[in-house]
């Protein structure tokens, strides 16, 4: 069983770790009071067998204004439950903090009682000090945009190999039938020569040997296919250290029947080579 505490300054980013752990199959709990932590984690043990609570995180900060007395010893006790939990405490600069609130117009938990922004911030960095001094991990986001922080947190609490962190949907269509709506890349294909002018070939598709073979026979074809593989060779990787977790590639044809569904399935076979997992789909095979 995971059990993660997340804990840091206001502003810095707690919650977003959480939203994209439970990305990632976590059961997120934000702002849970520190005196429910260990009945929970109870719980959570209890239930982790069934495999919904064998991945957990929650959330625990100075939004009510508490000292952490109390959650050092919570995690005293935890420890005594001989549960193996990891502290995640997030932070950032002053300055990155203050302009975060300042452009969301959001309040700090501090200013509450009267104090000033910076000096909340300030107040803030120092009751945490002790906090910081236990975590497991610290997690600076200043100068991190999202993808960056989410492939930290990847990096730390991702499971899987990161090429399996992202899924690649391959799928072919027709343009007279319109681009997909939810393509990230578009591909034409109409410079290829058309089956369809081949009487044997009309009534059938692109997962068919036979025009397989015909499309392929053509050293442009070849020499498109080697170009697409040289693009997600190097383009994959990048979409992965940027935290990207799912990417739409839209190969095109007239009909969406022959040239881009061999296209497709060509590049679909190619990048499960690669390692990544991948979705071929055809969108206009059948009309």
């Amino acid at each position: 069983m995971e059990f993660i505490i997340i804990s840091g300054q206001s502003g810095a980013g707690k919650s977003s770790a959480a939203s994209f752990l439970e990305d990632l199959g976590f059961y997120c709990v934000d702002n849970m009071p520190v005196a429910l932590i260990p009945d929970f984690a109870g719980l959570c043990m209890a239930g982790a067998g069934t495999g919904r609570y064998s991945r957990v995180a929650l959330v625990t900060d100075i939004r009510g204004g508490q000292t952490f007395d109390g959650l050092f010893q919570v995690l005293d006790q935890l420890q005594a439950m001989e549960l193996n939990y990891q502290l995640l405490f997030v932070e950032a600069s002053d300055e990155v903090i203050i302009n975060r609130y300042k452009e969301t117009r959001h309040t700090h938990p501090l200013t509450r009682q009267g104090h000033p922004l910076p000096e909340a911030v300030k107040l803030e960095r120092v009751a945490l000090e002790p906090v910081r001094r236990r975590a497991t991990h610290i997690l600076n986001s200043t100068g991190l945009n999202l993808s960056r922080f989410r492939g930290e947190l990847l990096r730390l609490f991702g499971m899987t190999a990161p090429k399996e962190t992202l899924t690649v949907s391959v799928t072919s269509f027709g343009f007279k039938h319109g681009i997909p709506m939810d393509a990230d890349l578009v591909f034409d294909v109409r410079f290829l020569p058309n089956p369809y002018y081949i009487p044997a070939l009309r009534d059938c598709t692109g997962l068919e040997e036979d025009v397989r073979s015909f499309l392929f026979g053509y050293q442009q074809t070849q020499e498109f296919l080697r170009h697409l593989e040289e693009l997600f060779s190097f383009l994959l990787p990048q979409y992965v250290e940027e935290g990207k977790s799912s990417l739409v590639i839209a190969v095109g044809c007239t009909g969406g029947h022959h040239r881009s569904v061999a296209m497709a399935h060509a590049l679909a076979e190619f990048i499960d080579q690669k390692g990544y997992r991948v979705e071929e789909q055809h969108r206009d095979i059948s009309r």
